[in-house]
């Protein structure tokens, strides 16, 4: 999450995050009706010496490098991009006696089937009225808060990463929150080797969403910082289209824990830190790997025959373990740094492909200078690694120096 900061890519959410999520804050209410027009104009040069995914050059993912030699070309390739600008509009007023608060706000990283354009992305679409929001903003279970100040668009691969359609309730507690929502859901089903036992079962698996993710966060905050622990209880289920009685289908039960802080150090540094655990979490992480993965049951034959017998193939979620260990430096008011290291680990599934996702690490330093409060140049160098299940690896090392003009309608009208 990167919120219009202009001296500050990222640090300063703490505060917009709590007022996220406990909807508007008496000081807010007092100030009367607003409305802002925000975001920023952003360009970025890329300079990769290895090779990603062609689709993913302009952001480092460590999901999107090849484990094989030349499978994308050759080595070395040039990116400029404005797909990280942003465009948004805010505001609220107080109704019925309670602030309402609204969010409307979309960059131009294509992903899913506009991977690689330059086209629309919707971020936040939500409103709040008291404790009570509905819409589409970040996931209870992520704390947007430990993004540190990296200018690459994709982030940490090991932290909690989601911002998804919800439902929820927010109670204040002095200097603590507690959040509840239900969330949209979202099963990412890796077919494994299934294909090649039966492709027209293993081409028609799909996710059966029948139950929407629970979620929910404790949060304590001070003038050190502030330490957020997160859960998830969701149903990760599969079907087959197209079959009789949609079989072979089953489900399973997800769940993760997510433990999350910034630390005030000191100074305007922070140190960022973030560790997660859970099983069938893949699609809440920032990236890598699948929730939910097949396996041979206890007793059937191996080799397995074609077509399998009924009820030897099962799928089972997958456990994950995410770390993020990022500091934020600042030399003076002006200069900063940001460097760190971040990494998740899939524990595979016995019949999943040798090619499945296993772990991914994901390194960055960088050097940030702020001339004029609206407006930030940056170099970062860094570095990714894929491990597939097989003990394929694969690198990519990059560089990428960015501009950018934040903007906002209070800067023009008072």
């Amino acid at each position: 999450m990167r919120e219009y900061r202009p001296c500050r890519p990222r640090l300063l959410l703490a505060a917009s995050t709590a007022a996220l999520l406990a909807g508007a804050s008496a000081a807010h209410a007092q100030d009367g009706p607003s409305f802002e027009v925000y975001g920023f104009a952003q360009v970025d040069y890329t300079q990769d010496f290895d090779r990603v995914h062609p689709k993913w050059d302009d952001a480092l993912r460590p999901s999107k490098i090849p484990t094989e030699d030349g499978i994308y070309g050759d080595d070395g390739q040039t990116s400029i991009s404005v797909k990280q600008s942003r465009f948004g509009v805010r505001g609220g007023q107080e109704v019925g006696g309670q602030q309402l608060d609204f969010r409307f706000e979309f960059d131009l990283f294509g992903v899913g089937g506009d991977e690689g354009q330059t086209t629309f992305r919707l971020r936040h679409a939500y409103g709040s009225w008291g404790p009570i929001l509905a819409g589409q903003t970040n996931s209870v279970f992520m704390d947007g808060d430990t993004f540190p100040n990296t200018v690459e668009y994709w982030g940490p691969n090991g932290m909690v990463f989601l911002r998804n359609p919800q439902i929820r309730f927010t109670h204040l507690m002095g200097p603590s929150q507690f959040a509840v929502a239900v969330e949209k859901p979202g099963n990412d089903i890796d077919p494994g080797n299934v294909r090649q036992l039966d492709p027209a079962i293993g081409d028609n698996l799909q996710g059966d969403e029948k139950l929407p993710d629970l979620t929910a966060h404790w949060r304590y905050g001070g003038d050190w910082g502030h330490f957020q622990l997160a859960g998830i209880l969701r149903r990760v289920g599969y079907e087959t289209a197209g079959t009789p009685d949609n079989k072979p289908k089953d489900h399973k039960t997800g769940w993760g824990v997510n433990a999350s802080s910034n630390i005030k150090t000191w100074g305007k540094d922070v140190a960022h830190l973030s560790v997660v655990y859970g099983e069938g979490i893949a699609s809440y992480m920032n990236d890598g790997g699948t929730d939910l993965g097949p396996k041979i049951a206890p007793g059937a034959p191996n080799p397995l025959p074609v077509p399998p017998p009924p009820g030897s193939l099962r799928g089972d979620v997958l456990p994950m373990l995410g770390v993020m260990l990022y500091y934020d430096h600042y030399w003076n008011d002006t200069w900063s740094s940001s460097f760190g290291w971040s990494m998740n680990k899939v524990d595979n599934t016995s019949f999943q492909d040798g090619s499945a996702y296993k772990k991914g690490q994901y390194a960055s330093a960088n050097i940030l200078y702020t001339p004029a409060p609206a407006l930030l140049f940056g170099a970062e160098f860094l570095w990714g690694q894929r491990e597939d299940f097989d003990g394929a690896k694969g690198e990519d090392v990059r560089l990428q120096l960015t501009a950018k003009y934040s903007f906002s309608s209070k800067d023009f009208f008072n």
